[in-house]
């Protein structure tokens, strides 16, 4: 897990870094523009770096391409929609706040920043990623169950249609069109053991006639 530092004077991105390793995050990567985070965070592409970013604080008045300009980037990604993107920002008037959560920053800090209130405010970030990433492992498992059973409903619904059954050796044509044995389709059908017995009349018939006297 890394906290990608976006920032282009390095003597911010360096304050950002000690306040972090202060608090015991570590793992830091850094980024002097915003087409640079957008490069590490694979906009568009594959991400170029190795570690998993899991939060940005991200500067908004940068040359080139402002902070509200990479957010709209970052939220048009499926797969970064709920990446928390923490503007880092001396503009804390109603409209440039509005203007930045629009663009889909998730939270804000004020510049000068204030050491508590960057660590409150990314360990705030991590909870709310790490709610969300439970919440879509728990869609995710849900979502194959469901595949699952509709694929074991489909199943079923094959085996109250035709069956082709070889009336010499008694096996079955499955839907890849090999024969199997009659137990081994059910039980891969069914996800069921079967077992063998022999019937009331097939034991009399073999006992002879005097035997079903």
């Amino acid at each position: 897990m890394s906290i990608l530092i976006v920032d282009d004077f390095e003597e911010q991105r360096e304050l950002l870094a000690a306040t972090l390793k202060q608090a015991g995050y570590r793992s830091l990567i850094f980024a002097g523009s915003a087409a640079e985070a957008l490069t590490k965070l694979g906009v568009g592409t594959a991400p170029s770096s190795s570690d998993r970013i899991e939060i940005v604080l991200m500067d908004l008045l940068m040359p080139d391409m402002d902070g509200l300009e990479a957010c709209r980037k970052i939220r048009s990604e499926e797969r970064l929609e709920h990446l928390p993107v923490i503007v880092v920002t001396a503009k804390t008037d109603a409209n440039d706040l509005t203007a930045a959560y629009t663009a889909g920053a998730t939270d804000y800090i004020r510049k000068p920043v204030l050491p508590a209130e960057l660590i409150a405010r990314v360990s705030m970030a991590m909870s709310l990623k790490e709610e969300l990433d439970n919440r879509a492992e728990r869609e995710q498992e849900l979502t194959q169950r469901a595949k699952e059973l509709d694929r074991t409903v489909q199943e079923l619904k094959t085996l109250r249609g035709t069956l082709c059954l070889c009336p010499k050796c008694k096996r079955v044509k499955n839907s890849s069109g090999l024969w199997q044995r009659v137990e081994d389709y059910l039980e891969e059908k069914l996800s069921a053991k079967i077992t063998s017995s022999v019937c009331h009349k097939c034991s009399a018939d073999a006992a002879g006639p005097g035997a079903r006297k």
